[in-house]
This record gives C-alpha cells, sequence and structure tokens, in this order.
C-alpha cells in the first residue's frame, strides 16, 4: 500500500466509517474473551466427557496459551512486512478455522483433536492480540487514545463474564435415571460443536466486514525515531516485569481452570452448571474491578494499587486453601475482582522509558503469557497427587511475586 493510499485510509475511517470501524476491532476483544471464558468450562468438561484426570484437563490450556508463545514473533514479524490489517484477517482466518475443527475432534470424541483445535484457535487469538491494541489507540483523536483503549478491554472482560454462561448452559446437559428418578449432569459435545460452529461463523462475519472497511495501515519505521537506550536484558525494571506477568498469567488462568473442580468440592451440592454461572459471577467481578479501578487510579499511583490488590489476592488464597466449605468459594470469586488491574498495570509499568525498544518490549511481554500454559498441568498434578486446596499455593506464590514487583520490582533505575 502506498503512502497516499495509507493516507486515503486513515482519512476515511476518521470520516464517515469511523464508528464502524472501532466498533469491529473492538468487537475483537470481545471475542477473545469469550474464547477464554469458554475454555475454563471446557476443563471440566473434558473431565466428565473424555474421563481425563484434573493434570491432564491443564493440557487444555497448555495448547491454548502455548500458542501465544509460539506466534508472537512470526506474527510481528508478518504484520511489519504486510501490516495489521492483514495481520488481523490473519488472526480471524485461524480463529475460524480452529473453532471449526471442533466438529471432527467432537465427532472422535479426541482430546488430542481437540487440543490441536484450540492451539490452531489461540494461533489466531496471538495474531489479533498483537493487532488489535494499537488500532484502538489510533482510530480517533489522540488525547481519547487510552479511554478507547480501556473501553475495548471491558469488553474484552464482558466476553470472559459471557463465556461461562454459555458453556454453562450447553456444554452440560440432564439426564435422569430411570432407576432412582435423580437427575444428572451429562457432558456430551452437541452443545460444544455447535457452540463453536457459531462462533466459526461470528468471526467468518467480522472477517468479511473488516476486510471491507478501510482500515489505516500503520506500520512504521522505528529508523527516524531511534533513541539511545540500554538493551532490554539490562532494563531491570523491564526483565523483572516479563518475570512477573509470566507468574501472574499462571496465577489468573489456574484459578479459572480449576474454578469448577474447587467449587464443587466446597459448596454443598454444587453442579458443573452452577459452578459455570459462578465462574460468570467472577468474570463479572473482573470487568466491574477494572471499571472502578481504573477511576481509582486518578487518586491512587497505580504501583500502591497494584500492590494493594496482590496482597488481598495473598489473604484470599490462604482461605481458599484452607478449604472452608461455601467462603472459600467466595474468596475465590473475590480473587477475580483484585486481578482485574494486574495484566495492564504489570505490562505498562514494565514498558517505562524503553523508548524505541517498546516494541520489541511489548512483544517478549506478550511471549510471557506462556505462563498460562504451564500452571494449570502443575496444579492438575498437585490435586491428583494431593488435593484441589493443595494446587492454590502455586497461585499464591505468584500474588506474592506480584506484590514484589509493585513494591521493587518495578521501580526504574
Amino acid at each position: 500500500m502506498s503512502n497516499d493510499q495509507a493516507g486515503q485510509g486513515v482519512n476515511h475511517v476518521q470520516g464517515g466509517s469511523y464508528r464502524v470501524a472501532l466498533i469491529l476491532i473492538t468487537s475483537l476483544f470481545f471475542m477473545w474473551g469469550l474464547s477464554y471464558g469458554l475454555l475454563d468450562v471446557l476443563n471440566k468438561h473434558f473431565q466428565e466427557a473424555l474421563e481425563v484426570s484434573k493434570a491432564q484437563s491443564g493440557l487444555l490450556q497448555a495448547a491454548y496459551f502455548g500458542a501465544y508463545f509460539v506466534v508472537a514473533v512470526p506474527a510481528a514479524v508478518f504484520m511489519e512486512r504486510f501490516g495489521y490489517k492483514p495481520g488481523i484477517l490473519l488472526g480471524l482466518g485461524l480463529f475460524a478455522v480452529g473453532a471449526l475443527l471442533f466438529i471432527p475432534a467432537s465427532s472422535a470424541a479426541s482430546f488430542a483433536l481437540f487440543l490441536f483445535a484450540l492451539f490452531v484457535l489461540a494461533s489466531g487469538l496471538g495474531c489479533l492480540e498483537t493487532a488489535a491494541n494499537p488500532y484502538a489507540t489510533i482510530l480517533g483523536s489522540e488525547e481519547g487514545a487510552a479511554r478507547r483503549l480501556n473501553l475495548a478491554q471491558s469488553f474484552n472482560g464482558l466476553g470472559s463474564f459471557v463465556g461461562p454462561l454459555i458453556g454453562g448452559t450447553f456444554f452440560f446437559s440432564t439426564a435422569a435415571n430411570e432407576a432412582t428418578g435423580a437427575v444428572a449432569e451429562v457432558a456430551g459435545f452437541d452443545g460444544v460443536r455447535i457452540t463453536y460452529i457459531a462462533i466459526a461463523a461470528v468471526v467468518v462475519i467480522l472477517a468479511l466486514l473488516i476486510a471491507r472497511i478501510p482500515l489505516p495501515d500503520i506500520r512504521e519505521s522505528d529508523a527516524s525515531t531511534q533513541m539511545q537506550s540500554l538493551p532490554l536484558s539490562q532494563q531491570r525494571h523491564y526483565v523483572n516485569g516479563v518475570i512477573t506477568l509470566f507468574f501472574y498469567v499462571a496465577a489468573q488462568v489456574g484459578l479459572g481452570a480449576f474454578f469448577i473442580n474447587y467449587a464443587m468440592d466446597h459448596w454443598g451440592s454444587m453442579t458443573a452448571s452452577k459452578a459455570s454461572y459462578w465462574l460468570s459471577v467472577a468474570m463479572l467481578c473482573y470487568m466491574v474491578g477494572r471499571f472502578v479501578s481504573t477511576a481509582l487510579m486518578k487518586v491512587i499511583a497505580p504501583r500502591v494499587l497494584l500492590a494493594w490488590y496482590a496482597l488481598v489476592n495473598v489473604v484470599l488464597m490462604g482461605v481458599v486453601v484452607s478449604g472452608i466449605p461455601v467462603w472459600s468459594v467466595i474468596a475465590l470469586v473475590l480473587a477475580f475482582l483484585f486481578m482485574s488491574i494486574m495484566f495492564p498495570t504489570i505490562f505498562a509499568l514494565s514498558l517505562e522509558r524503553l523508548g524505541s525498544r517498546t516494541k520489541r518490549g511489548s512483544s517478549y511481554l506478550i511471549m510471557a503469557i506462556v505462563g498460562g500454559a504451564i500452571a494449570p498441568s502443575l496444579m492438575g498434578w498437585i490435586a491428583d497427587n494431593s488435593s484441589i486446596e493443595q494446587a492454590f499455593w502455586l497461585p499464591m506464590g505468584c500474588f506474592v511475586i506480584v506484590f514484589w514487583f509493585a513494591k521493587r520490582g518495578s521501580r526504574v533505575v
């Protein structure tokens, strides 16, 4: 695309189709939030439908977040060469293909095929995450960039809230025992298949709409803006940030992956379907926490708020590990409220004063999401060999690391 064509694209987007473009880009945040919300319900579903252990079910998160690690650099190279719009379309294409792969996976009832489908789907999401953030910031005035990005991220929280509701409604059906008349939940594959076919259809529609909307080409050249700065490996606050983000994502994904298992074990006659709805309540707390905490940051420094939230979550994990009936489940729900600001705040503090190395630094931070691929399998192994309560020592340790980063590790020296 020539500079003139790119300029025409920018003018057109900022003109009559600006709002449409912003809505389409914001919808991407909702879609990967929805996908993540469904993932935690699939974890419990496959334990029942495919009779896999908790450790094996943790491989779902390993495939999902491992794809982010694998695709981050190739996606960045692709977009540097061809632009962000082709990158978005590539991401949507992989997203749709991964969703459609749930059809043969569910027909064969193959856990391995489900893992492959999730890997392909998450590879598409990795492309989308790399592209959507900068688009959300440029589609309008410069002074409104932060507000637009926060709005888009809030829709990510909305998708994470809706996902467990959909999974709880369609992934589990009820069946009556002829001998006893008791009603039990059955984990079949019809609901999974229909859900992901619907997702694929929506993604294809989004891709067609985005293909028709003239979006600006925002590839940039660093040659004219090079700034003298230390290598990333010598920027202590940045290195600490990458490490902290790895452990934070491990904690977040681990909490979601075994939320349903924990709730069913610690709240009377809780069923998988009802526990899925409680997971949606947790995601709602996560979304509300983001709105409220963003407002609090006007009067409280982000580092201070991050430290307090991390400390509260350490205490809440102590309640979870104690296994107190009902109250431990409520503590687990509240942990999502205090996780709300952690990812974006760690991300932002890590990038402070990186100058021309900010773009490269961002890509490595995205790769740190691989922490979410490791924690569920490890927590599942602990749960299988000890108890589900003991598995939550791991996220407690992760929140201790977040607290340290907020207090000391994030200081620019």
